[in-house]
C-alpha cells in the first residue's frame, strides 16, 4: 500500500481522476530502456526509441543484462527512460554540446553522468561527484565500462565545490529525495515515505544548490531534478533557488505527444518557471521532475582553490611513447602518473583534471591505463574498455557467448586462439577485459570485485 498522507497530497497536483490514474501506474512494471553508446555501436539497438533521447530505446520485457557481454562491455547503459530527458535539455540548449564543462553533483549510480560525457564529447569534461563512498565507487566503475575517458568522478561533500568558482556551463543537481516517483519500482521507498521526510529533503537540496552554485559560470544553466512528484520539493525549491540567486527560468520545448506535464509556477517580478512533470500515467517511464535556471551573464573568474598539490605527474619521454602506442588517437591525449598508476587524459581537459585533483577528492579520471613493468605496461581493465584502445598491435581473441560469460564469471577458458602474453578478450567486436597466456595456461585477468555470480 501507498502512504495516506502521499495519497491525501496528490489532488493538490493533480485531478481526483487523474490522481485514480497515477495509483493505478504505480502499481504497473514500471517499463525497461538502454541507452546505447555511440562511441561503442555504429547503428542503434532494436526497439522504440525514447522520444527526448536519440540514443534511448525501450526493451519491451526486462532480459536479463547480467547475462549480456556488451552490457559488460560498456556497449550500452540500462538507464530509466525519464531520466533521459536531460539530453533534450542539453541539446536544446547548448546545440553543440561538445567541449562543455559539466558538473553532474549528485552523480550515483551513473546514468546521467555516462549520458552527460556522450553529449561532452571528448573536449569536455563531466565532473562526477558522489558522497556516499561505496556508491561512489559504484559510479567509478560505470564510468571506467562507458569508457570514453572524460569523465572524473570525484568524492566530495557538495560544500567543496564553494571552492571552484565559475568552472561549468551546467551544473546537474538530481537531488536525493523522497523517491515518490520510485514507489513501484523500489518498495523502500514507500515504506521510508513520510511528510516530514518531504521537508527534511526540501531543506537538504536548497543547501546542495547553494553549495553548487559559484561553480556554475555566469550564463551557465542550472538542472535541478528529483525523482518524486511534491511541490514542496520541485516547484517551491526553484523558486527558493530564483529568489535567492542572480537567475532566471528556462524553457525547453516538449512536443505534445510525448505526454510531459509543464506546470509553470509565479516566482516574482513578472516572471514564472516551468518545471517538466514525468507521471507513469501520461508518460512512459517513472516519476521525475526536473527544472531549468540560467544564471546571470557576468565576467568569469575561474579558480579552484587549491588543498594540495595535484598528485598527477605528466610522463614525458620514455614512458609517454610506451604509453602512446596502446591509444589510436595518442596527439589527443597527455598522460600522467599517479604513483605508480598510469592515466591517459585527453589533452582538452587535462589541465582543468589536474586543478581539480588540488582541491577536491579525486578517485577516477581520464582512462586506467596500468603499470609498467620492466618496461612494458601491464594493462589495467579499464584500458580493455577504453573506446579508443589501439587493437592493431594487440593480440585479441574474440569468443563466443559461453566463453564470455565465463570470462565474466571468471573462470578458466580455453587457451585456443590466444597468443603468448597479454591478450585482450572480446565479443561481438567488443573489449571485454585481458587474459594473460603463459604456455598452455590462460590467467583470467577479469578483477575479482567484477565478476557475475552463477546464473
Amino acid at each position: 500500500m501507498f502512504p495516506e498522507d502521499f495519497i491525501r497530497s496528490l489532488p493538490g497536483i493533480l485531478t481526483e481522476e487523474e490522481t485514480g490514474r497515477l495509483i493505478e501506474a504505480l502499481w504497473e512494471e514500471a517499463p525497461a530502456a538502454v541507452r546505447f553508446n555511440p562511441y561503442k555501436l555504429s547503428a542503434p539497438p532494436e526497439g522504440r526509441q525514447v522520444p527526448w533521447c536519440r540514443y534511448g530505446f525501450y526493451t519491451g520485457e526486462r532480459p536479463a543484462f547480467t547475462l549480456d557481454p556488451l552490457h559488460h562491455a560498456g556497449v550500452y547503459y540500462v538507464q530509466e527512460p525519464s531520466s533521459m530527458f536531460v539530453e533534450h535539455i542539453v541539446r536544446e540548449l547548448f546545440p553543440e554540446p561538445e567541449g562543455l564543462r559539466i558538473l553532474d553533483l549528485c552523480a550515483a549510480p551513473g546514468g546521467k553522468t555516462t549520458l552527460l560525457s556522450t553529449l561532452a564529447g571528448l573536449e569536455g569534461l563531466v565532473v562526477a561527484n558522489e558522497t556516499v563512498s561505496h556508491r561512489a565507487s559504484v559510479l567509478a566503475e560505470n564510468v571506467r565500462r562507458w569508457g570514453l575517458g572524460n569523465v572524473a568522478v570525484t568524492a566530495n561533500d557538495p560544500a567543496h565545490f564553494s571552492a571552484v568558482r565559475d568552472l561549468f556551463d551546467i551544473v546537474l543537481v538530481d537531488a536525493p529525495c523522497s523517491g515518490e516517483g520510485m514507489f513501484r519500482k523500489n518498495p523502500e521507498a514507500r515504506r521510508q515515505w513520510s511528510l516530514p521526510n518531504v521537508e527534511m529533503c526540501a531543506v537538504r537540496q536548497r543547501k546542495i544548490v547553494a553549495d553548487a552554485w559559484s561553480s556554475l559560470k555566469p550564463g551557465g544553466v542550472l538542472i535541478y531534478s528529483t525523482c518524486t512528484f511534491n511541490r514542496t520539493e520541485n516547484e517551491e525549491n526553484a523558486v527558493w533557488t530564483a529568489g535567492n540567486f542572480d537567475c532566471s527560468p528556462v524553457e525547453v520545448d516538449c512536443p505534445p505527444e510525448w505526454g510531459i506535464t509543464t506546470v509553470r509556477t509565479p516566482a516574482g517580478q513578472g516572471e514564472e518557471i516551468t518545471t517538466y512533470r514525468f507521471y507513469p500515467h501520461r508518460t512512459e517511464g517513472e516519476g521525475f521532475c526536473v527544472t531549468v535556471l540560467r544564471k546571470s551573464p557576468g565576467k568569469a573568474r575561474t579558480s579552484v582553490k587549491p588543498l594540495k598539490k595535484s598528485p598527477i605527474r605528466e610522463v614525458h619521454g620514455k614512458e609517454k611513447r610506451g604509453l602512446s602506442g596502446w591509444v589510436t588517437q595518442p596527439g589527443f591525449m597527455r598522460f600522467g602518473a599517479v604513483g605508480d598508476d598510469m592515466y591517459g587524459y585527453y589533452a582538452a581537459a587535462f589541465d582543468d583534471i589536474v586543478r581539480l585533483s588540488g582541491g577536491l577528492n579525486v578517485i577516477y579520471a581520464g582512462v586506467a591505463m596500468g603499470r609498467i613493468m620492466k618496461e612494458r605496461l601491464r594493462p589495467e581493465h579499464s584500458l580493455a574498455l577504453f573506446h579508443d584502445l589501439n587493437t592493431s598491435d594487440i593480440p585479441a581473441c574474440e569468443v563466443d557467448l559461453e566463453t564470455a560469460l565465463d570470462y565474466l564469471r571468471r573462470k578458466d577458458i580455453p587457451a585456443d586462439g590466444f597468443a603468448e602474453g597479454y591478450n585482450l578478450v572480446t565479443y561481438g567486436g567488443h573489449g571485454l577485459g585481458w587474459v594473460k597466456k603463459i604456455g598452455a595456461r590462460v590467467n583470467n585477468l577479469l578483477p575479482k570485485e567484477l565478476r557475475i555470480m552463477n546464473l
